[in-house]
C-alpha cells in the first residue's frame, strides 16, 4: 500500500481517519501502519477487482464450466463447515458447504486448515471464484477457491446497500491484509467504511486538472470519478471513472518528466566537445569488423549531442549482442580526447570487472588510462585507484555503486556513462552526474523497452534504439527438454565439445534461498564432474567467490582450458567467449523471463550455430491437475510455462520484453522499488500506451507554454503537483 507525502496545505480530506463513521481508534491505527494515513488516503484506496452480479454463474450450472479456461464465480450463503482427516493422506482437509438458491457447493482446501477452520460463519454470504473440479463420485467442488465476503451472518444492511445484491450490480472487491481483517477491514469492511467517507468528504476533494485539459479529453469531474470507481452506476461510468484517475497518475507524470527535461536542457549550459577525436578515429581503422548501419546511426545522435552546449541525456537501448559497449567507448574516446574524465557505472562487479577488461583490449594500443574501482578491492589498490581519478590520471573510471561515494572526486567529469539503467535508480543517476560540472549523461539498457514505456520511465532522455546484430550472427536455437530427457542433452554436450566448443551449464540462484541454491549448484558440479563428464575439463562460478578466483575461472574459459563452465547467474550479463555455443538452463522455469534472454545471450557471439537448451520440471506443463492447485500455484505454472513457449519462439527482445511485462508488471520489470521507479495506484504502463500517449502531449504542451505553472488556469495542476509530487522527484524549485 502506498504511503503519502506531507501535504502543504490542509483541507478537510487531510483530517484523520478514525472520524469517519465506521472506522474509530483501532482500525485508524491498523490503516495508517498499512499506509492508509487520511481520508483523501482512503478515498484513493481502490478496489483491485469488481464482481459483476450479472456474470455471477448459479451453482446448479457449474458443470457447464468444468473446462472453462477462466475461474468461475458463484454468490452462497455458508450452511456447513467441517474439518476431516484424508484416509488417503492422512492430512487434515477443510470442507465448507454454501448454497443460493439453485443447489449447494462444496469447497476444499488442503493448506492452511487451522485458519480457514476458523474464518467462516455459518449464513454468511461469499463470493467463491475458482477453476470447476469434480470429485470422484462425479459432484462438482471448488479446490481453494479464491473468496470475498459480501455479508456477515446476522448483519443488517443499510438500505441502499441492499441494491448491491440484486442482478446487474456492481460490487467492488478491496486487498487487505491479516492485520485489517483482523480489525474488521476486510473487503466487505472496506466497502462500509469507503461508503461513509465518500458520503461525507467526496464534495471536499479538490480539482487537480486545468478545465480545457478536461474538457478536451472528455473526462468526468474528479469527485464524480471517486464515486464511480468505488460504486459504479454501470460498467461506462466505471470505465470512465477508471480513464480520469489513469490519466491523473500518468498526466503528472508526465509534467514531471517535462518539468526535468525543461530543468535539464534548456535552462542549463553544458560541455561542447569539439568534432575531432583522433583516438576514435585509431580506434575505427583497428577494429577487426565493421560497424553495423544501427551502430553507425546511434554514433551520429551520439556526437551531435556531445558537440552541443546543452547537457547529453541520452538513452541507449540495444538487444543482447547489439554492440552497445563498442559504441559507448567511442563516446569516452570523444570525451577523452577532449581532455575530460570518464565515468563508466555497472550494476555488478563481475559486469564492471567484464568491461574493464573488455575496453583494456580495445585500447592496449592507446594512450588511454582505464581504472576499475569496485567494493572489494584491497585498500592499497583503492587508495591507488581513487589517486588516479582525483589527479585526472584516470581516464575512465569503471566501477559499481562504488562510485558514488564521497571519497571518489574526479578532476574533469565530462561523461558518465551507466549500464543496464533499470538497476539504477533516479537519484543514483543524479548522484554519479554531481561528481562534474554538468556531465554528458549516456545510460545503457540490454532490456528492450517498447516506445510507450521508454518514454514514461526515461521521457526526460533522448532515445537511440540499436535494432540490428552483427551480419555474421546467427539466430540461436531454443529448446525445451525435461528432467528425463538430460541424458539426451549431454550426450549432445560431449559431441559439441569434442568438435571445439564450449558450455554454459547455469543453475538458479533465488536470493531467498541463496545459501540451498549455491549448496545445491556445487553439489551438481561435482556430480557433473565425476560422473556425467569425467573426461572433459568443467568449472565452477559464483558470486560468492573472491574477485582473484572469478578472474582466474573466467580467464581459464575464454582460453578454451575450462571446456563446461558450471555457474549461478553471475555470467547474466556481460561475459562474452564467442566459442561458448551450448547454454544449458537448469530449473528453467524458476527464471524470469528477461533473465532466460539475457542468459541465451552470452551465446551466438560467434560465427558458429549456437543453441540453449531449458532443462524443466514436467510438472509445470501438466494441466492435468490445474483443478486441484490454488489460483496462485496455477497462475505460477502458467506464467512459467508462457515464459519458456516465449523463448522457444522469438529472440526478438521486443517480443520478449512485451511478454514480460504482461506477465510481471513494471514494478517487478523495472528491477523492484528502487527510486524514481513510478509506484501507480491504477494506471498500468502495459496496458495504457493510448492514454501515455495522451497525457504526455498535454503535460509536455502545458510545460511548453506554461513553464512555471503560473498562469491562474493552471493553478489547480501547479497546487496538486507541489502537494504530492514536487518532494517525491526532488525537482527542485519550479518557478
Amino acid at each position: 500500500m502506498k504511503s503519502t507525502v506531507l501535504r502543504q496545505s490542509k483541507s478537510p480530506t487531510d483530517s484523520p481517519l478514525q472520524y469517519i463513521k465506521g472506522i474509530g481508534p483501532k482500525r485508524a491505527r491498523a490503516l495508517q501502519e498499512a499506509g492508509i494515513r487520511s481520508v483523501r488516503d482512503l478515498l484513493f484506496y481502490f478496489p483491485f477487482d469488481y464482481l459483476d452480479r450479472s456474470r455471477i454463474v448459479a451453482i446448479k450450472d457449474l458443470r457447464h464450466y468444468v473446462d472453462a479456461d477462466k475461474p468461475t464465480t458463484v454468490i452462497g450463503e455458508v450452511i456447513r463447515q467441517e474439518v476431516r482427516r484424508s484416509r488417503r493422506t492422512n492430512r487434515m482437509m477443510f470442507f465448507l458447504t454454501v448454497q443460493d438458491g439453485t443447489g449447494a457447493l462444496q469447497c476444499v482446501w488442503f493448506e492452511g486448515v487451522q485458519w480457514y477452520k476458523d474464518a467462516f460463519e455459518v449464513g454468511e454470504l461469499l463470493a467463491l471464484s475458482a477453476y470447476p473440479d469434480q470429485d470422484k463420485f462425479g459432484r462438482i467442488q471448488f479446490i481453494h477457491p479464491e473468496f470475498d465476503r459480501l455479508k456477515g451472518a446476522e448483519e443488517e444492511d443499510e438500505p441502499d446497500w441492499g441494491k448491491m445484491f440484486n442482478t446487474g450490480s456492481i460490487i467492488p472487491k478491496y486487498r487487505s491484509t491479516a492485520e485489517l481483517a483482523h480489525v474488521g477491514l476486510d473487503s466487505r469492511g472496506f466497502r462500509r467504511v469507503l461508503r461513509n467517507a465518500l458520503r461525507s468528504h467526496a464534495h471536499h476533494v479538490k480539482e487537480t486538472l486545468a478545465h480545457d485539459i478536461i474538457s478536451r479529453n472528455n473526462l468526468p469531474a474528479l469527485h464524480h470519478a471517486l464515486q464511480q470507481i468505488h460504486f459504479p452506476s454501470d460498467h461506462s461510468q466505471l470505465a470512465l471513472a477508471r480513464r480520469r484517475m489513469k490519466f491523473d497518475e500518468l498526466f503528472f507524470l508526465q509534467l514531471m518528466l517535462a518539468l526535468r527535461k525543461r530543468q535539464t536542457s534548456e535552462d542549463v549550459t553544458g560541455i561542447a566537445f569539439s568534432k575531432q577525436s583522433p583516438s576514435a578515429k585509431s580506434l575505427a581503422d583497428a577494429l577487426p569488423f565493421r560497424l553495423t548501419a544501427a551502430q553507425q546511426r546511434v554514433l551520429r545522435e551520439i556526437a551531435d549531442d556531445m558537440r552541443s552546449p546543452k547537457p547529453m541525456n541520452r538513452l541507449l537501448q540495444g538487444d543482447v549482442g547489439s554492440g552497445k559497449t563498442i559504441v559507448a567507448l567511442f563516446a569516452m574516446l570523444m570525451a577523452v580526447d577532449n581532455r575530460y574524465q570518464v565515468a563508466f557505472m555497472a550494476p555488478t562487479e563481475i559486469l564492471a570487472e567484464q568491461h574493464a577488461r573488455t575496453l583494456k583490449s580495445f585500447l592496449q594500443n592507446l594512450p588511454v588510462n582505464v581504472r576499475l574501482l569496485i567494493g572489494g578491492q584491497r585498500k592499497k589498490l583503492r587508495e591507488d585507484v581513487l589517486e588516479d581519478i582525483r589527479s585526472g590520471r584516470a581516464h575512465i573510471a569503471v566501477g559499481t555503486h562504488a562510485l558514488l561515494e564521497e571519497t571518489v572526486e574526479f578532476a574533469r567529469l565530462g561523461l558518465v556513462v551507466i549500464d543496464e539503467q533499470h538497476r539504477f535508480g533516479v537519484m543514483q543517476r543524479a548522484g554519479l552526474r554531481q561528481k562534474g560540472v554538468r556531465p554528458d549523461v549516456l545510460v545503457m539498457t540490454a532490456t528492450p523497452i517498447p516506445r510507450t514505456l521508454a518514454l514514461t520511465l526515461y521521457g526526460d532522455l533522448d532515445v537511440s534504439i540499436l535494432n540490428e546484430l552483427p551480419a555474421h550472427r546467427k539466430p540461436i536455437k531454443t529448446a525445451i527438454r525435461m528432467e528425463h530427457q538430460k541424458e539426451r542433452v549431454y550426450q549432445f554436450v560431449r559431441e559439441e565439445v569434442r568438435r571445439g566448443r564450449q558450455a554454459y551449464i547455469v543453475f538458479p540462484l533465488i536470493e531467498e534461498s541463496e545459501k540451498i541454491d549455491l549448496k545445491a549448484a556445487t553439489a551438481e558440479f561435482e556430480r557433473l564432474q565425476e560422473s556425467v563428464f569425467p573426461e572433459l575439463r568443467l568449472g565452477l562460478l559464483h558470486g560468492r567467490m573472491k574477485t582473484e578466483e572469478k578472474d582466474e575461472i573466467m580467464r581459464r574459459f575464454q582460453s578454451g582450458d575450462i571446456q563446461i563452465l558450471v555457474s549461478t547467474t553471475v555470467i547474466e550479463v556481460g561475459i562474452d567467449v564467442p566459442n561458448a555455443t551450448i547454454m544449458i538452463i537448469e530449473n528453467a522455469e524458476r527464471f524470469g523471463l528477461s533473465q532466460l534472454h539475457q542468459l541465451r545471450g552470452r551465446v551466438g557471439r560467434g560465427a558458429d550455430q549456437s543453441y540453449c537448451i531449458l532443462i524443466a520440471n514436467y510438472a509445470w506443463f501438466d494441466t492435468q491437475r490445474r483443478g486441484k492447485e490454488s489460483g496462485e500455484v496455477q497462475k505460477e505454472k502458467h506464467d512459467a510455462k508462457v515464459r519458456l513457449e516465449t523463448m522457444v519462439e522469438t529472440t526478438d527482445g521486443f517480443t520478449i520484453a512485451e511478454v514480460d511485462l504482461k506477465l510481471r508488471g513494471p514494478g517487478e520489470f523495472f528491477g523492484t522499488r528502487q527510486s524514481g521507479m513510478p509506484q501507480f495506484r491504477i494506471a498500468n504502463l502495459v496496458e495504457d500506451g493510448e492514454l501515455i500517449a495522451v497525457a504526455r502531449k498535454e503535460a509536455f504542451e502545458l510545460v511548453k507554454h506554461d513553464p512555471h505553472l503560473r498562469q491562474a488556469v493552471h493553478e489547480p495542476v501547479r497546487t496538486h503537483f507541489e502537494e504530492e509530487y514536487r518532494h517525491v522527484w526532488g525537482l527542485g524549485e519550479i518557478g
